[in-house]
Parts: C-alpha cells; sequence; structure tokens
C-alpha cells in the first residue's frame, strides 16, 4: 500500500475513506453515529491513529484509547449530553474500544475549568475541528445523508499521512501539545515538529 505522502487531496480522502472501512470498530460506531445522530463526526485520535496503524503495519486498534463522537445539540444541559452518551454506549456496548461523546456545543461551560482558558462558544462542529490541537488530528468523519463519506480536514491530509505532528496554536497550549506528541511517540513513529516551529 502506498504510503499516502504527497498525493493529491482527493486521492489522499480516498485512502482514508479506505483505511477507516478497514477497521470494523470504527466502521460499526460509524453506522451507529449515522443512524442516531443528525449532526455528528467521529473525530481526532481514532481515525488518525488507524491511519498511523495502517501505514505503520500495525493492527487498526493499537494504541487508540477511545472513540470520539461529536455532535451539536443547542439543548445545553449536561443531562442530555450524558443521555445521549450513555444511549450511544449501550448500542455499542460490544465495541472493543471506550466510547466518548461530547456536544460541542457546550464544551465553553468547561473548558475554563479543565485548562484554565476561557473561550467562546463553537458556532458548529467544524468550528471546534478548527481548534483542536493538531494538524494532523484536526480531523473529522461521518457519512451524509445519502451514506457517502465525508470529510472535514481544515488543514488537510499530508500531516496525517507523513505521520507528522505539527501543533494548531488556535488553543492548545504548549504543555498540552508536548504531552500529546510524547505519549503518541512511545507507539508510533512519527515526526514531531517542535512547538517553537509550527
Amino acid at each position: 500500500m502506498q504510503s499516502g505522502r504527497n498525493l493529491d487531496l482527493q486521492s489522499q480522502m480516498e485512502m482514508l475513506e479506505d483505511i477507516v472501512h478497514k477497521n470494523e470498530t470504527i466502521e460499526r460506531v460509524l453506522n451507529v453515529a449515522h443512524a442516531e445522530l443528525e449532526n455528528y463526526y467521529i473525530g481526532a485520535g481514532s481515525i488518525v491513529q488507524t491511519v498511523w496503524n495502517s501505514l505503520s503495519g500495525n493492527p487498526l486498534n493499537h494504541g487508540i484509547g477511545d472513540i470520539d463522537i461529536i455532535y451539536y445539540d443547542e439543548d445545553l444541559s449536561r443531562e442530555k449530553e450524558k443521555r445521549t452518551e450513555e444511549h450511544l454506549q449501550a448500542l455499542l456496548h460490544d465495541v472493543p474500544l471506550e466510547i466518548d461523546v461530547k456536544n460541542e456545543a457546550r464544551v465553553h461551560l468547561w473548558y475554563e475549568e479543565k485548562f484554565g482558558k476561557k473561550i467562546e462558544q463553537y458556532e458548529s462542529l467544524e468550528d471546534a475541528i478548527n481548534s483542536w490541537p493538531t494538524t494532523a488530528t484536526a480531523l473529522g468523519v461521518r457519512k451524509d445523508d445519502e451514506g457517502n463519506f465525508r470529510i472535514y480536514a481544515p488543514f488537510g491530509l499530508n500531516d496525517l499521512f507523513t505521520m507528522t505532528v505539527r501543533a494548531n496554536k488556535t488553543m492548545v497550549t504548549r504543555e498540552v501539545y508536548e504531552a500529546k506528541a510524547a505519549k503518541w511517540t512511545s507507539k508510533w513513529d512519527l515526526r514531531v515538529i517542535p512547538w517553537e516551529d509550527a
């Protein structure tokens, strides 16, 4: 399998779709999320790490801690978010990875307490993904109404396919970025761009 490095975006998108479909766990979560949520993405780590595993010859779930399902609901209550998460977790109880579900419309309500920085409410799921901590992990996949695979990747896919870790400094701090990079490089052979060069 070719690496995807420096290919045109359409070819990289097709490779990403092919790799995601080969991960039976991600594919199952994607189908359930599509059936249960109107406005959602499967995002960040589980998708990126599936690609890294494919490129590295690892089992596709190697090193993946959880699967992030994000959605956008103007009901900002924690209770509604919790009910949604518990419902999806029950449907996916046999999946071998933890299922993490977040309403991105309410992230601003808890972000400052967790990360020490006040943020504005995200206007959409895409707005949220734009701020995720690295260029490779600022990535979401979903199925549209016709069941077609859709990708949102504001920084493109070349850092993903070259296994490059580069800070997206929109919100992440140097400390969080470097901790993530250290954690990931213990599991994958990655090219890490120093904070000051990102």
